[in-house]
């Protein structure tokens, strides 16, 4: 059969498509670039927030027309959103031909194989169960590759869902992902990303102690030219992995920190162990070891129990903390989560009038950083030609892949995707930085 996959959310989302595309190549079918013509296409989503539901709900509307059309065979749904809406989703959309939970990717193969028998197949494995090591079919350009490092969190933050919808902490062992790295370093990765919901506690459960230290150093022996790492914990980000960070040069000085807010009520009530001044005097710490360091971070406004006291000051820290990078949402209230049963829930466009306001304070602060950057020569790892600014388009060590911003520069020759390059910036544009080539 022919299958098209569509990748929906986050990083760690995208492996578990390359592997079910890995699965569907070793069975002998065919992957299709784009659903229409494929006999089947397979939309790998995200359930995390409203969002992310509104986002695959539109993308499964948009499969079903190729399928009214004749365009498209059959339409299976894989990952969050079915493992979370499990009869629902079958029910209230019959536009969707199969389902298939984020506990059963390795069931892929059969899972198609049933949907074009004409049966309609819903498949829910245990959420919790250790999946066995899997190959990635490359679905990007390999110059840049995420290594999932875990499945699964504990961490219980009163507003996720996500231990309901991907279970338990699960490190894989060092030895598979040393593999799994070996094999993208081969294929060409210069800039791998070390991805899990939490990847300061890798280890704990498979060896009973961090061994986040020792995977690194081990990563760092392979030929990778930068490693970046994301999402790091405060509350676990002890002295054995910043000084691993601080003697491997191939880590970036670039680490992504999720906090969610600074007020110690806020904090608590989000289960989010430890306080705002031990964030605060965490970043002190890291800046005085890791010079030049860029922090990225996520936050969540609004929710409840979040006045205006509490709001300001989250505003006052991060006009002094002067984060580089930060993701902001407004808080969903989700059903099943401890915060969905608070009271006192914040209208939606309340929340949303705050994130707004914390994304313009942010903006300046990112401004300020790229300004500062002017007249300085960067090492750039160039992604490709961008027909439509008309010049080369790459990435500087404070740009993650996906979530950050790019440079744009001139060449007088031609570049490769993946190749690096010395870029020396001129100027700034929305968020990006412009530069020129240093031959």
């Amino acid at each position: 059969m022919k299958v098209a996959f569509i990748s929906l959310g986050c990083a760690k989302n995208f492996v578990n498509t390359e592997q079910m595309m890995a699965l569907v190549q070793q069975a002998g079918h065919q992957l299709a670039d784009e659903p229409e013509g494929a006999d089947a296409a397979v939309l790998n989503t995200c359930g995390f927030i409203d969002s992310a539901k509104s986002e695959a709900i539109d993308h499964i509307l948009q499969l079903a027309q190729l399928k009214e059309q004749g365009k498209l065979g059959k339409l299976l749904v894989t990952g969050c959103l079915p493992q979370r809406y499990q009869t629902e989703l079958l029910k209230e959309l019959p536009e969707v031909d199969g389902v298939l939970g984020t506990g059963s990717y390795p069931q892929i193969v059969p899972a198609l194989e049933a949907l074009l028998a004409g049966e309609r197949p819903a498949v829910f494995g245990d959420v919790d169960h250790t999946q066995e090591e899997l190959a990635r079919a490359p679905a990007a350009p390999r110059y840049s590759a995420y290594l999932k490092i875990a499945e699964g969190c504990d961490n219980r933050c009163a507003y996720c869902v996500i231990p309901s919808l991907r279970g338990r902490y699960r490190s894989r062992p060092i030895e598979g992902l040393l593999s799994e790295a070996e094999g993208l370093a081969r294929e060409g990765c210069r800039e791998l990303v070390v991805v899990a919901q939490d990847i300061t506690r890798y280890g704990t459960d498979l060896y009973g102690r961090r061994a986040l230290p020792e995977l690194l150093e081990g990563l760092c022996r392979l030929p990778f030219r930068w490693i970046r790492l994301h999402y790091l914990y405060p509350d676990e980000l002890d002295d054995a992995i910043l000084d691993t960070i601080a003697a491997q040069p191939k880590i970036l000085n670039y680490l992504d920190i999720p906090i969610q807010h600074i007020d110690d009520g806020l904090l608590r009530a989000m289960n989010r162990r430890g306080t705002g001044a031990e964030i605060e005097a965490l970043f002190e710490k890291l800046r005085r070891r890791l010079p030049g360091l860029v922090l990225r971070t996520s936050i969540i406004a609004g929710l409840p129990g979040e006045g205006e006291a509490e709001f300001e000051r989250l505003c006052d820290f991060l006009r002094r903390a002067k984060i580089q990078r930060a993701g902001i949402f407004p808080y969903s209230p989700e059903e099943g989560t401890p915060a969905a049963a608070m009271p006192n829930q914040m209208p939606p466009e309340t929340a949303q009038r705050r994130v707004e306001l914390l994304v313009d304070l942010q903006s300046r602060v990112m401004d300020e950083f790229n300004e500062s950057l002017l007249g300085s020569t960067l090492e750039v790892l160039c992604e490709g030609f961008d027909g439509e600014m008309g010049c080369w388009r790459g990435r500087t060590w404070a740009d993650s892949p996906d979530v950050d911003g790019h440079i744009y520069f001139t060449a007088a020759g031609r570049l490769a995707p993946g190749q690096f390059v010395n870029v020396s910036v001129t100027g700034t544009s929305d968020g990006d930085l412009t530069g020129e080539i240093e031959e």
